[in-house]
């Protein structure tokens, strides 16, 4: 009996220990999940049942059903680097069955169910280009070629490439950028949304298609994220932050705002919260001096609201107030690349209370009312704080 209640003593004394460091430890009031990568196997796994259809159309609940490029592009993205062939196989099937343009080897952007009842791209520019996109599927491409040893991926990506540049990239004042898309240029001006900006994948591009210059499209995009943080463009004053959406002079190189463009504004917003994300990829990827030096830059108004409002709002306006008070997983996913660099317990924080608190045990998942672009950053966000985006790209022995 002493034995026994002497073992109870020791267990009762382990238990009340091991809460004591629970309960001073930076885990206490987190979700935890079993690792990183049961987090981001296991949310790809429920996110594909409930978002991609048995055919691989990935569909949007929160717009009416609908399928986007961008959406496809993902799917496609999130699969590879996974490592779930049947998914990408599917998703890409459909893809290109359904969603590529009929004069040009891009996509069109919007596609669903139209007020005859039809399915196609929808009316109103549903079958413009949206470059984000076209690069994303490109991207997950290349990728798939090199990982699964499947070249009739990369002989997919290498039809796209061209129509990518000659009709998503565009001249201005001797400079050549990333565009909208499709509609994005005129004589006088170019549209641009600089969250389309991704160095790294032209790095690669650049490997694949040696016809077209791919690398002269970085320092121009590195030079506009800087000085279009530092004008004021729409505003009395400016304070880093690049904007959703502003327009290039072709002829001068000045740049405006956004003008009788609908929903387009220079909010630092649903948009350009992606920036960070993707010039961390360029950072990571290929130690990229203007990447970092980017980084340090734009950080600075985000740390400075998060630390004041210990939280990060869905939409600041260019003059860096914030445009309303709600948060959201995206902006604080993509943030991740910001603080991942510049302030690592920052980001600590971030992923703890912010991202791995999305996640619900129960499920194994992130929570199911969150919508469709927002369980794609959480990923996206986790899967770069994790150190799981491997770039698989041509090499001097594969390529």
């Amino acid at each position: 009996m002493r034995k026994l209640i002497g073992a109870f003593c020791i267990l009762v004394s382990v238990f009340i220990i091991t809460y004591v460091l629970y309960v001073n430890s930076q885990y206490k009031g987190t979700t935890r999940e079993f690792s990183g990568y049961t987090l981001l196997n296991s949310s790809w796994q429920l996110y594909a049942k409930k978002f991609i259809n048995n055919d691989g159309r990935v569909i949007d609940y929160s717009q009416n059903n609908i399928t986007t490029s961008e959406g496809q592009s993902y799917a496609l993205l999130r699969a590879v680097w996974i490592d779930d062939k049947p998914t990408f196989d599917r998703v890409w099937k459909w893809t290109k069955e359904n969603m590529k343009r009929p004069h040009d080897n891009l996509f069109g952007w919007r596609w669903g169910q139209r007020s005859d009842k039809t399915y196609g791209f929808m009316p109103d520019g549903g079958d413009n280009s949206a470059t984000d996109a076209d690069e994303d599927i490109t991207l997950a491409l290349i990728f798939a070629s090199y990982r699964w040893g499947d070249t009739s991926y990369l002989d997919s990506a290498k039809k796209i490439l061209p129509d990518l540049w000659k009709i998503d990239t565009a001249d201005a004042y001797g400079k050549r950028y990333v565009i909208a898309g499709n509609w994005a240029q005129n004589d006088r001006e170019l549209v641009i949304n600089p969250s389309y900006f991704a160095p790294y994948a032209w790095k690669i591009f650049a490997q694949v298609d040696t016809k077209d210059n791919w690398n002269s499209l970085v320092d121009p995009a590195y030079t506009l994220l800087t000085d279009a943080g530092d004008v004021p463009l729409d505003k009395e004053k400016n304070v880093g932050l690049p904007p959703d959406w502003l327009v290039i002079d072709r002829h001068t190189g000045a740049f405006k705002p956004p003008v009788n463009m609908g929903s387009f504004t220079t909010n630092y917003s649903f948009d350009a919260m992606r920036i960070p994300w993707r010039v961390a990829l360029d950072a990571s990827w290929n130690n990229d001096t203007q990447a970092k030096a980017y980084l340090n830059k734009v950080c600075t108004p985000l740390e400075q609201h998060y630390q004041n409002d210990h939280k990060l709002v869905n939409t600041y306006l260019h003059d860096g107030t914030k445009g309303n008070d709600e948060e959201s997983a995206a902006m604080y996913a993509t943030a991740l690349g910001c603080f991942i660099s510049t302030n690592p317990t920052t980001a600590q924080d971030i992923y703890q209370n912010k991202i791995v608190k999305l996640y619900a045990n129960d499920t194994n998942t992130f929570r199911s009312n969150i919508t469709y672009y927002d369980q794609n950053w959480l990923w996206f966000g986790a899967a770069m704080y994790n150190k799981f985006l491997i770039p698989f790209k041509p090499t001097k022995h594969n390529g």
